[in-house]
């Protein structure tokens, strides 16, 4: 059986290496030149999304991984704030959490290793369809197709295989533009390193605006203590931040700005949203070069709207059926699941068990109740959060992260 897997993104890589790993004869292609020159900046895997990777990669990869992630248990309980950076609650004990945040630099790095040579970067996909055989085929800008038994689309939530599936768009705009940055711990003055601490937070204040900081210590919260297997791009304590602010034609107007200048701008905006200058310290102090703008995508919430289309010989997962916010940090586990499921079908049908076409309607079928249950998720948090217009109304969101459990008690209590 040969596979072709479309885009090598982390849900792409995955099923790739799967199959490699199985003995199947695959080929992924992805436009990026550089598997290192990756949008976002870090990714949480839940035991879930671990336990799924093993399926896919070799126990080394998985052991490489975990040296370079930071784990949840070692941080803080995460908290809540408001606009003024007054505290408002705190997350549950993460003491047993299984959880591990990992740069997604490093984690598409090592998955591109476990593809190996079957992985061909600098190639555009401009469509799919069938050969004059009948079989799938993959259509490039500026090579000849490519043919395969299986056609996979993993190429995010602007999917050219999604797209020809499903006739049209499998996703739309969430309805929040997105900002996001990194700051190193050490670059902030004494007082915000005391408030924000080692540990994630989350503030939302008036007119819908939102500001969601993760922290990331692959040195010093590492998963494994084997530094020689260290690879994470972050080297030190770091704070991964968010910015949230509803779309608007003003909103869109800062997608096109750049660096320092976007970076000067997003301060100004939250200021005039009656944000206190203290919490936008994490903001004014970032890299400037990691300062960037981004859309959210969703797709429906509804299992019975996701991959709508007959099983076949070409099928996709991940973004590409279910894009899905950074909300709920389920978005890159959800697609190395789906990779898992796919290969265990694949396994299925290449011993015998079952048809190939049988094994895609199974694993669609799987895919679309866990793509409804993380976007679901995701979806709760955005559509409250532009509902919302004081920072305890936001609080009440319902606790669809753990970051989220405290600020619901402490709305019933008021």
């Amino acid at each position: 059986m040969r596979v072709v897997v479309v885009g090598g993104g982390i849900g792409g890589l995955a099923l790739a290496a799967g199959l490699r790993r199985r003995g199947f004869e695959v080929a992924a292609f992805d436009r990026d030149s550089d598997v290192t020159a990756t949008g976002g900046y870090h990714i949480t895997l839940d035991e879930r999304a671990q336990s799924a990777l093993r399926k896919l990669v070799a126990p080394a990869i998985v052991e490489r991984l975990l040296a370079s992630a930071s784990a949840l248990r070692l941080r803080d309980r995460d908290a809540f704030w408001d606009r003024r950076g007054r505290l408002l609650g705190h997350g549950p004990d993460l003491g047993g959490h299984a959880g591990v945040d990992v740069d997604r630099i490093t984690l598409r790095t090592l998955l591109a290793e476990a593809v190996g040579d079957d992985l061909h970067l600098g190639r555009t996909v401009t469509g799919v369809g069938y050969g004059e055989d009948g079989a799938p085929q993959v259509r490039f800008t500026d090579a000849a197709p490519v043919t395969a038994d299986l056609v996979v689309g993993a190429d995010g939530a602007h999917s050219v295989v999604a797209r020809h599936l499903a006739g049209g768009p499998t996703n739309s705009p969430a309805g929040i533009i997105g900002f996001s940055g990194r700051t190193r711990l050490g670059d902030l003055s004494p007082r915000e390193q005391r408030r924000l601490g080692p540990r994630s937070g989350l503030a939302i204040g008036p007119r819908a605006t939102a500001l969601y900081i993760g922290f990331l210590d692959p040195v010093g919260n590492a998963v494994l203590a084997a530094p020689k297997l260290r690879m994470s791009a972050t080297t030190g304590p770091t704070y991964i931040w968010g910015g949230m602010f509803p779309e608007s034609a003003t909103t869109d107007t800062l997608r096109d700005v750049r660096e320092g200048e976007l970076q000067a701008a997003l301060v100004n905006r939250f200021r005039e949203r009656g944000w206190a200058g203290h919490t936008l310290e994490v903001i004014a102090r970032a890299d400037p070069r990691s300062v960037a703008a981004f859309r959210f995508n969703a797709a429906s919430t509804r299992a019975a709207d996701l991959a709508p289309w007959p099983a076949g010989p070409i099928t996709a997962l991940g973004d590409a059926v279910h894009a899905t916010p950074p909300t709920a940090g389920m978005g890159a586990g959800a697609a190395i699941r789906d990779a898992a499921g796919l290969l265990e079908h694949l396994c299925e049908a290449a011993d015998g068990a079952t048809t190939l076409t049988m094994a895609v309607s199974r694993f669609e079928a799987d895919m679309r109740r866990r793509g409804s249950e993380v976007l679901t998720l995701a979806m709760r948090t955005v559509r409250l959060i532009l509902a919302t217009d004081t920072p305890l109304g936001a609080a009440a969101t319902a606790a669809t992260t753990p970051i989220l459990a405290a600020a619901v008690r402490l709305r019933r209590r008021h």
